[in-house]
């Protein structure tokens, strides 16, 4: 029997990559080279925190939240189930009352056939605030999403990113599934140990069960 493997699901970040409006971009150079130093290349980058796959931090979108370092890593691993969406244009809790989850903790989102990690998209799929609450009926505390955010690009308020949070789901955005079938995995998606930040790349991978 074949050893099941893991399959990455990150978006790269590479230089050139698509970046939110008016957020800062990807960056990697070497700062300095084996030529120039005698012994090693270093490398070093410039990024905003939420490029690429990433996770929020509650205190990202509310001043009184949790901060990175503050959050259980336990969170990042462990079950997750993945389910396709992507007939539905709108989100929330009508939609997913249509799928099984009894006893899921953290929940996949595959909205989209394509993640291009090069073209921001003009439009993706809009999850309503009333998914926080049957969220958390459900005992779900993780959800992760394949775009850039859970809230729409001209939204201010963030009324879906208050909803996760304060019903205590934790949000990973920009998962790249469009290759990945549905059905349940074992999943980690651990964001980096930056104090008091607001959010952090994550290095995403899944194994079927």
């Amino acid at each position: 029997m074949e050893k099941r493997r893991w399959i990455d699901i990150t978006q790269p970040l590479t230089n050139g990559m698509a970046h939110w409006p008016g957020d800062t971009p990807f960056r990697f150079e070497l700062g300095v080279t084996k030529e120039q130093s005698g012994s090693v290349n270093i490398g070093e980058i410039r990024t905003s925190l939420h490029m690429g796959t990433h996770a929020d931090a509650p205190f990202h979108f509310d001043e009184n939240g949790k901060r990175l370092h503050e959050l259980d890593v336990n969170t990042y691993i462990g079950k997750a189930k993945i389910i396709d969406v992507t007939i539905h244009p709108s989100l929330g809790r009508s939609e997913l009352e249509g799928y099984n989850l009894d006893g899921v903790e953290r929940l996949l989102l595959k909205t989209s056939g394509t993640n291009n990690p090069f073209v921001f998209p003009e439009s993706f799929i809009e999850l309503r605030p009333d998914i926080g609450p049957y969220l958390k009926e459900k005992g779900i505390f993780l959800l992760g999403i394949d775009v850039p955010s859970v809230d729409r690009t001209d939204s201010k308020n963030l009324p879906t990113h208050h909803s996760l949070g304060d019903n205590g789901i934790h949000i990973v955005e920009n998962l790249m599934l469009a290759d990945v079938e549905p059905g349940d995995y074992e999943f980690i998606a651990l964001p980096l140990a930056i104090q008091d930040a607001d959010g952090s790349p994550v290095r995403a991978v899944i194994r079927r069960i």
